[in-house]
């Protein structure tokens, strides 16, 4: 699927993923290839992306931490998600 995230600032990731794991009101989900369509408020939290070829722009790169298990996260202080024909788009703050 593909994932864009997008804060007031600047489009932070844009890149072809295999997972995404994000902190939504009622608990932490998961989205995977294929998911149906959502829309979501985000709450404060981590942004868990599982990618095998992925971009960031060096100037980005500190905003984002690589964890144990191979995946990134992203911390966020709240957000929307919406999921639609494979695409997901995060506006974050």
């Amino acid at each position: 699927m593909f994932l864009e995230i997008v804060t007031p600032e600047a489009i932070l990731f844009s890149s072809e993923v295999d997972s995404i794991s994000v902190p939504g009101l009622d608990g932490e989900f998961q989205i995977l290839n294929y998911h149906a369509a959502i829309v979501s408020v985000l709450k404060a939290g981590e942004i868990k992306i599982k990618a095998s070829n992925y971009d960031i722009k060096e100037k980005f790169q500190d905003k984002f931490t690589k964890t144990t298990d191979g995946k990134f996260s992203l911390i966020i202080n709240s957000g929307t998600l919406e999921l639609n024909d494979n695409k997901t788009i995060i506006l974050a703050d």
